[in-house]
């Protein structure tokens, strides 16, 4: 299994989303990051079902930058507890995981 991974990411809107990923890709964290606005969220907080239009992140990066990608996204976030959720890449093109090293090695 490649050590690269997909992270994703939600935020209360596009801008924040947008401040988050250009500081993940300038500081090296994230070789890329898709936005994706208008996301539904439906989601279990403060003790009943919620309901919120977010902007998702999807982050392309290595699992070894895990813990200060974290860092990073939490300085910047306004939420108390964001998602911040990891998913191996199981394969893929090859030159293109070698683009994500090579991006991510700051």
């Amino acid at each position: 299994m490649a050590e690269e991974i997909v992270i994703l990411i939600t935020a209360g809107s596009p801008d924040e989303a947008a401040t988050i990923a250009r500081t993940l890709v300038d500081e090296h964290l994230a070789a890329c990051v898709n936005i994706i606005p208008g996301v539904s969220s439906f989601f279990f907080w403060e003790g009943r079902t919620q309901e919120a239009m977010e902007a998702l992140m999807i982050c392309k990066s290595r699992m070894p930058l895990m813990d200060a990608f974290i860092a990073r996204v939490r300085t910047l976030h306004t939420y108390t507890v964001p998602e911040i959720i990891a998913l191996p890449v199981a394969a893929g093109l090859p030159s293109y995981l070698a683009w994500v090293k090579d991006a991510t090695k700051g």
